[in-house]
């Protein structure tokens, strides 16, 4: 399956609507398309973070995940 012109694994409908939902919410925090979103999560290793911890993730809120999902970035080399 291809999101945005980047492969990634097939998910449940519940998982790809709410990972949907964190990339729109991440975008708008730091003013970036949708497209950027992905690409920076893609390269910073998050959308990855995301798949193995959706379980805990999904449980908090949009605010304080694209706060942990921009600290494991800068983590991982990110700049935002």
């Amino acid at each position: 399956m291809y999101f945005c012109g980047m492969k990634v694994k097939v998910m449940a409908s519940d998982k790809v609507q709410y990972l949907v939902a964190l990339i729109a919410e991440f975008a708008a925090y730091y003013g970036l398309t949708t497209v950027q979103a992905v690409q920076y999560l893609s390269k910073h290793k998050a959308l990855e973070l995301y798949e193995r911890q959706y379980g805990y993730l999904h449980t908090q809120s949009f605010a304080s995940n694209v706060r942990d999902l921009s600290a494991y970035c800068r983590r991982m080399g990110g700049t935002l």
